[in-house]
């Protein structure tokens, strides 16, 4: 049988201390008395916790680099608003000394519900989950009992049930805003492009999409709506049969990303639509695409980098202190209007 993992937990409960105090006593944080941080790294060497697990001094050695694990579904590529992320998280967790190390979920691990063989839970000091939407594969991560943050996260997510800090893009109030300067613009009939149960943030777009037509009075019709499961959105042909199966074209479409909005596009065009004179489109990421596709695409800017700041800060936080309540943050977005949508400003 396996031995199980220690945890400060163990170390707490050995010493007779809160977890909290353990906590800070072994990331150096302030506030703890040099007898107390001296009291529990040695019983963290004596138990083999972690980085402290082949030392046989009871002298207080420095702490070895920490570790922090980024779990991904789908690796960001270079026009993904994640790529920017990891850039501005791993520059901030290497100014603190953590190094970062990336494992890929593959679609096997995701049905097993089991963890990469490269993954080495008893070396690992907080994980980060970017693109990783599936809830019972996010529970077998939480249940880890190590620091977890999730940057977006799956649409169905109970935050009260769920044990980790979440940060997103702020996207309900920005989608909201959109949709009104459409409104405001003359637009009177909308389409939702993209499959609103894929994650938290597309869930959240179509609620502020909602919001929006319902404050204008504007019903929401679904037959001028493709919101199909997310899978189906790359294979060929599939946007193109979803458009000739309506029986008219909205004046707006608005897509949960660039992504969906650029394919949306390409799709209107094989059709003979003429953008922006008979459709608008607008979609959301700010993505490279968005700013070199003819005509240049209505948006909304995500601050890649400075959340990747926050949300290493955020795990940083939590590593240092495991009791505190769980967050969940949202960082401003921002509209950017384009020629995809004339006569809105």
């Amino acid at each position: 049988m396996a031995k199980e993992r220690v945890t400060i937990q163990d170390i707490a409960d050995a010493l007779g201390i809160s977890r909290n105090t353990a906590s800070k006593a072994l990331n150096g944080s302030g506030g703890i008395p040099d007898e107390t941080r001296s009291k529990v790294v040695k019983k963290a060497i004596e138990l083999k916790y972690k980085q402290f697990a082949y030392m046989e001094s009871d002298s207080l050695l420095p702490r070895t680099p920490g570790n922090i694990a980024l779990l991904t579904a789908n690796l960001p590529n270079t026009s993904h608003f994640g790529s920017a992320l990891i850039s501005g998280l791993e520059k901030r967790i290497s100014a603190e000394g953590y190094n970062l190390s990336i494992h890929i979920i593959r679609d096997i691990e995701l049905r097993s519900l089991s963890l990469p063989n490269n993954f080495d839970a008893s070396n690992v000091d907080g994980i980060i989950c970017i693109e990783l939407f599936d809830l019972a594969y996010s529970r077998v991560i939480t249940e880890l009992g190590i620091p977890t943050l999730f940057i977006d996260c799956g649409a169905g997510v109970s935050y009260p049930d769920f044990e980790a800090d979440v940060l997103l893009m702020e996207n309900e109030h920005s989608t909201y805003s959109l949709v009104k300067k459409l409104i405001d613009g003359g637009y009177g009939s909308f389409g939702f492009v993209g499959d609103y149960n894929h994650c938290r943030s597309f869930r959240e777009r179509w609620v502020g999409f909602n919001r929006a037509l319902t404050d204008a009075g504007i019903g929401l019709n679904a037959g001028q709506c493709i919101t199909g499961e997310d899978r189906y959105y790359g294979q060929p042909g599939w946007l193109d049969e979803q458009l000739a199966g309506m029986a008219e074209l909205p004046a707006a479409f608005v897509c949960a990303n660039d992504y969906l909005a650029v394919n949306l596009m390409k799709a209107l065009k094989n059709r003979g639509v003429r953008l922006p004179g008979d459709v608008a489109v607008c979609g959301f990421d700010n993505s490279q695409e968005s700013d070199i596709i003819e005509p240049p695409l209505t948006t909304v800017h995500i601050y890649r980098g400075e959340m990747g700041i926050k949300g290493a800060e955020m795990l940083l936080s939590r590593i240092q202190d495991p009791e505190q309540p769980f967050q969940v943050s949202h960082i401003y977005t921002k509209p950017v209007i384009r020629a995809s949508t004339p006569n809105i400003g």
